[in-house]
């Protein structure tokens, strides 16, 4: 608290520090008086002022050399003064203003003063100080002609410590004291508002200072990016906050041509006026056009994103302003704007749509013609660079390019008609995009990729987006990509939709090198048009109407999924040209009794030269970008693509089942979002809500299967994604494809088989096997018989004589049947005999058909049989993998199995023994669950006709495997090996062979014991004879004894002869550690 309230109080206590300052100027002094001055009120200082500023002036006027401690601290003295009273005459506010500017120079030396920089430092806070304790009118009358040199003096010496000084401190002091003295200070003790008047005359006055101020900012804020950010900042501000005060508009509209006569100002502050007409505007702008370009270009690549959002600032203050009177540096200012768009700051990204949704609700380019036409300039500028530019820059620097670009285009909004319409900038934009988007189709993986053949239509977007991803030749960046996504979605929003899409499929037409591009730019248009992933700046711009969009949608998609666009080549399908693809078998041979070897298998030349792989490739791709047009066309549409599903589902089922992957991925993706547009739950849902109409559609191509013959893939992909409620629509549709297969067997064999396999996998999965309950009129004397290879079980009851009677004729029916003594006649005889059947039958004569399932299993697998022995390898494949699910499905209807099984099995012996060592692979999988579904049935017929060969085999190749590297297990012959021992095993379990038949497969499998064989084939052998135990365990028991004996075995009784088996116990018998483990599971 102030000890001295009054003046008089106050005047008695600073008069002796006063008078003595007066007479003696030191440090000490000074100290004291600032010392006193604390003690004194605030009023009444404030009536004192002028004496207590007395002393420190003549301290500060006194001539002669000065220490720069006492000038500092009469500066800091006289500063706390000022800060506690105001200045309410004009004369001394000027005359402090002088003597403080002074104080930093050197009149000898003509430049400003070599002083320490707290000397600097306090100067400059003594001039804030002053002009903020200025009272309101005097600051306002300070501003006049005559303080021109003065006022310009001290701009000088700020703008040169803001600029030369080493010291951030006193820089930012300095820029912020320029602030105040220009009238852009933000603090509450200067006036908020000027009347027009008012500033008219300071914007002349300041209109002086405006080359130097301007030049010597633009050195700033391009100089070293580590002198800081705030002092770049303050510098952009600074300056834009001058040009835009002294540029404005609305002030230069009323300067009239002609100087007025300035009253009672001396000719030389005269000279120093600006009269700001017409001439003096267009120079000034044309300088400042300069510098401004300078920022722009420097400030856009600031490493700071503060100094970033500055310049938006900046940008928006000058062309709000001044957008007639710095008409030449609009297409700086804007391209500086828009390149900033996509920053990665979320700061300035935000500030700039702010900016660029300003510039829409004003009309500052919409309503500008001459901002529009400089737009459009660039616009044609920049998209006749921009291969050059995609070319010869990073990917930074593109992504640069390509936000500038997108930043035209969201200022000119619906204004980018008027560009469109001009045939040349058309012309110039659209094949700029078409080059820019060009895909890279080297890549072979794209044609080697295959499809499963099997799985749903739930791929997941992961791995999809993995297979997906595009290379493009220009640019390896996914944002690149984001952008140009951006831009084609903008053109669609606000551009002519119909004259767009007329000329980029005029694009599509016109070269199949611009056809992958235009199709990507044709999707973004249509998303785009619908205004869902744009930001509409532009809120009375008129979007496309549902029914315009519909129609332009339908018009594509009829052009994606015409004949010539949607059936291109994407693999060399020899079996459509109807030249079959046959592999020259030099190498592995099948399982024969004679010897095996294992060589490469090598493929015969093309005859004809087939397409390239680059072809192919961009083929795909051309697919995969209109699947995904498909799915982008259903999303723009939404509930309203649903009248387009009879048109669109078809087409995307078939690309669903294509052998390559990447297209049916695309189809997969497309499916979904279909689902998500039309209000599905899932592609299986979809399909099941349609399968009417794509049945009916399946059904007519069908009969013309030589103009549709990739229908087959269409039922295929129903099937995978299906349940049973389908089977009853499809069932008219199967006799179809049987029928067709049987007149083209020869021709269209791989697609229709495709088609039958995943049928009987869905039959399969629809009708699972629930056992032999609930269809007792089903059960045979094979189906009795396979329970006997089961271990007996203890009986709940006491068998009674008819179950003994009924168990004996079963047991010979059965045998009969195991030893060949069934034809198609005796079937037909045994079907034919009443079943037992309810007394609410109807018909008790005739035995009820099978189900629908169990039928059309029955004619498949009748048709397999036939296409066994075919000579192309892949359906032989594909027909043993049908076969096998034949079996499957008709495991709990043995009287339509048994038979079928018996005609079969012929050709299935021939794959086995004398095929191709894939087919026998394929072939014993299907005998493997002939033996598990049919029983005692095979018994015979394995031990006569497969079981010879295949000891035969493992006796041969065993010593080939026992010499074999590591490398060994990668050959075909290893995977045949293992493929025969796991399955030799279940199988003789499965029918209880007989003394004589296992000792051949034990003999042929105990050399695979040896710790020489592969570590896999001696566990596959283990496994055979874990199987064998449950079999004959006694025997097995000896023979492994025989092989290998780990102790002497003792009589029971000394009257007993000691048993010597063969099996030596030493340490190097390579069967040792094999045979004890199997011994100790016997135990």
């Amino acid at each position: 608290m102030a000890v001295f309230d009054t003046p008089e109080e106050a005047f008695g206590a600073l008069r002796p520090v006063c008078v003595q300052l007066t007479k003696t100027q030191t440090v000490e002094t000074v100290e004291r008086l600032r010392a006193q001055l604390q003690a004194v009120s605030d009023s009444a200082l404030q009536e004192l002022q002028q004496y207590v500023l007395f002393p420190l002036r003549f301290a500060l006027k006194t001539p002669g050399p000065k220490r720069e401690h006492l000038i500092q601290s009469v500066v800091e003295c006289l500063t706390f003064v000022l800060s506690s009273t105001c200045v309410r005459e004009r004369e001394l506010l000027q005359e402090l203003f002088s003597e403080l500017s002074a104080c930093l120079y050197s009149p000898s030396a003509r430049q400003p003063a070599a002083v320490s920089e707290e000397l600097k430092l306090a100067v400059i806070q003594g001039l804030s100080t002053l002009m903020h304790s200025a009272y309101g009118d005097t600051i306002l009358a300070f501003y006049e002609p005559s303080i021109l040199p003065r006022l310009g003096f001290a701009v000088s010496l700020l703008l040169d410590l803001a600029e030369q000084e080493k010291s951030k401190q006193i820089k930012v002091a300095a820029l912020k004291c320029l602030q105040v003295l220009l009238f852009q200070c933000d603090c509450q003790d200067h006036p908020r508002s000027l009347d027009e008047l008012e500033q008219k005359q300071l914007g002349d006055l300041f209109a002086s200072f405006l080359p130097g101020i301007s030049m010597a900012l633009t050195r700033v804020i391009t100089g070293d990016f580590k002198q800081g950010h705030s002092i770049v900042v303050s510098s952009l501000k600074i300056f834009y906050e001058t040009v835009s005060f002294i540029m404005a508009d609305k002030h230069l509209e009323r300067t009239s041509d002609t100087q007025p006569k300035p009253a009672s100002v001396e000719p030389r502050v005269a000279e120093l006026m600006v009269h700001r007409e017409a001439k003096w505007v267009k120079n000034t702008s044309d300088k400042l056009t300069v510098l401004i370009k300078k920022i722009t270009e420097c400030v856009s690549i600031h490493p700071h994103w503060k100094v970033r959002l500055a310049l938006t600032e900046l940008i928006e203050a000058l062309l709000l302003k001044c957008s007639q009177s710095l008409v030449g540096s609009v297409g700086h200012l804007l391209k500086a704007l828009v390149g900033l768009v996509n920053d990665e700051s979320p700061e300035v990204q935000t500030q700039c749509s702010k900016v660029l949704r300003h510039f829409a609700d004003r009309k500052v380019v919409v309503g500008n013609r001459a901002f529009a036409d400089i737009l459009s300039e660039n616009l044609h500028s920049l998209a006749t660079s921009l291969p050059r530019l995609m070319n010869s820059q990073d990917d930074q620097g593109k992504f640069s390019t390509l936000s500038l670009l997108l930043g035209y285009l969201k200022l000119l909004g619906p204004e980018v008609n008027f560009v469109l319409r001009s045939a040349a900038h058309l012309q110039r934009l659209s094949k700029a995009l078409i080059q820019v988007l060009e895909l890279d189709v080297a890549d072979i993986k794209v044609v080697e990729e295959r499809r499963r053949p099997s799985g749903g239509l739930s791929s997941s977007p992961e791995s999809a987006a993995l297979l997906q991803r595009r290379y493009f030749r220009f640019f390896t960046d996914e944002r690149l990509f984001l952008l140009l996504q951006q831009l084609c979605q903008l053109l669609g929003f606000y551009g002519d939709l119909y004259l767009l899409v007329d000329h980029f499929m005029e694009l599509y037409h016109e070269s199949v090198v611009y056809r992958k591009q235009a199709a990507m730019i044709l999707n973004e248009l249509v998303v785009g048009a619908a205004g869902l992933e744009v930001e509409n700046l532009h809120e009375n711009h008129i979007k496309t109407s549902p029914e315009e969009l519909k129609e332009i949608v339908t018009t594509i998609l009829e052009e994606y999924t015409s004949q010539e666009n949607w059936y291109l080549v994407t693999c060399i399908e020899s079996e459509e040209g109807g030249e079959e693809l046959t592999m020259k078998q030099s190498g592995l041979q099948a399982i024969t009794s004679a010897a095996h070897t294992c060589q490469v298998t090598s493929f015969p030349a093309f005859s004809k030269p087939g397409p390239t792989i680059c072809s192919m490739n961009s083929n795909i791709w051309q697919i995969c970008i209109q699947l995904e047009g498909i799915g982008r066309f259903a999303y723009a549409l939404g509930k309203d693509f649903r009248l387009l599903l009879m048109s669109a589902l078809y087409p995307v089922l078939e690309k669903a089942g294509d052998q390559t992957l990447l297209i049916s991925q695309a189809a997969t993706g497309a499916m979904l979002d279909i689902c998500h547009a039309c209000g599905y739950d899932s592609p299986q849902h979809l399909i099941s809500q349609n399968s009417d109409y794509l049945v009916n559609g399946i059904s007519l191509n069908l009969r013309h299967l030589s103009l549709h013959p990739h229908t087959p893939k269409v039922l295929e992909v129903m099937l995978w994604n299906s349940d049973a409620s389908l089977l009853p629509l499809v069932a008219d549709v199967v006799q179809d494809i049987l029928a067709t297969l049987d007149q083209f067997y020869d021709k269209r064999a791989t697609s229709f088989v495709g088609v039958l396999h995943a049928l009987l996998a869905a039959l399969a999965q629809w009708f699972p096997d629930t056992g032999d309950l609930g269809q007792p009129q089903e059960q045979s004397a094979g189906e009795e018989g396979s329970h006997l290879s089961q271990k007996p079980a203890a009986p709940e009851n006491t068998a009674t004589a008819e179950d003994i009677e009924q168990f004996l004729l079963n047991y010979l029916k059965e045998k009969d049947v195991a030893d060949g003594n069934v034809s198609d006649f005796d079937n037909e005889e045994e079907q034919s005999e009443p079943p037992k059947v309810d007394e609410s039958d109807t018909g008790p004569d005739v035995e009820p058909p099978p189900p629908v399932q169990i039928q059309i299993a029955k004619d498949v697998m009748e048709r397999c049989i036939h296409l066994l022995s075919d000579k192309n390898l892949t359906i032989r494949l594909k027909v043993l993998d049908v076969l096998d699910l034949c079996v499957v499905v008709l495991q709990s209807h043995k009287n339509q199995l048994l038979p079928l099984a018996h005609r079969a099995w012929p050709s299935l012996v021939r794959r086995l023994t004398s095929d191709d060592p894939l087919v026998v692979l394929r072939a014993f999988k299907v005998l493997r669950t002939l033996g598990g579904k049919c029983g005692d049935f095979l018994r015979s017929r394995f031990c006569k006709d497969i079981l010879p060969q295949l000891a035969g085999s493992l006796v041969t190749q065993a010593p080939v495997s026992a010499r074999a590297g590591p490398v060994y297990t990668h050959t075909l012959a290893f995977k045949l090996q293992l493929a025969v021992l796991q399955g030799l095993g279940p199988l003789c379990e499965r029918l209880d062979l007989g003394e004589g038949d296992l000792n051949k497969v034990a003999d042929a499998c105990l050399i695979y014991l040896s710790a020489k064989q592969p570590v896999k084939l001696q566990e596959a052998a283990r496994r055979v004879f874990l199987h064998l135990m449950k079999v004959d365990p006694d025997c097995i028991w000896f023979l492994l004894n025989e092989l290998y004996c780990p102790e002497q075995l003792t009589p029971p009784h000394p009257s007993l002869h000691p048993v010597q088996l063969r099996g030596t116990a030493g340490q190097g018998n390579p069967y040792a550690a094999n045979v004890l483990h199997l011994l100790q599971e016997l135990q």
